[in-house]
């Protein structure tokens, strides 16, 4: 059963909003398993370019739904955030179930698949369809980030000549860069 806990940034969430945003996603309990309790946290963001943002995080126990959407209405975004959330689940229930079943933990929380969920994409194998080996060379963030921007690509790992350990250097979604620094704990 999803419990919810909504709450807003520069908006306040009236009865009507939190009704809209239960209801709608109430709609994904269908494809969890009966047993399953779980907390769906809601963060509604009104932006002053009269944007809203709906983001929705579902932990279970061994798998995390997220899913964020943005669009000039509130109550479109919370649509769009449950399509997505919904694709989601169908998406990777079967293998999901699956790996579980291998690992040997109880069903991992989707209900069993029914036809009208069936579908080529939930029966898709993941598979590399290409590997790449690349020697990392000992070089500073900047530096690994103008690689990245001259290659073109969204990410780039490399050595850090501080630390000799392996980052990786990534494109964020709003423009700017992040980093991750690899531990060998």
């Amino acid at each position: 059963m999803l419990t919810f806990n909504i709450r807003g940034e520069n908006i306040e969430v009236t009865n009507a909003i939190r009704d809209y945003v239960e209801k709608r996603l109430n709609k994904l309990e269908k494809y969890f398993e009966k047993n399953v309790d779980s907390t769906a946290h809601v963060n509604l963001k009104v932006y002053q370019n009269k944007t809203a943002k709906v983001e929705v995080t579902i932990p279970l126990p061994y798998l995390t739904l997220r899913a964020e959407e943005t669009s000039p209405d509130l109550y479109a975004s919370v649509d769009l955030v449950t399509d997505k959330l919904e694709r989601q689940i169908r998406k990777y229930k079967t293998k999901i179930n699956r790996k579980s079943r291998e690992k040997g933990f109880k069903n991992l929380d989707f209900a069993p698949q029914s036809e009208e969920d069936s579908s080529n994409e939930d029966e898709k194998a993941i598979e590399v369809v290409r590997t790449k080996r690349v020697s990392l060379k000992p070089m500073d963030n900047e530096e690994a980030i103008l690689q990245m921007d001259m290659l073109g690509h969204d990410f780039f790992v490399y050595e850090d000549s501080d630390t000799n350990g392996v980052s990786i250097v990534y494109r964020r979604n709003d423009g700017r860069y992040g980093l991750i620094e690899a531990s060998e704990e």
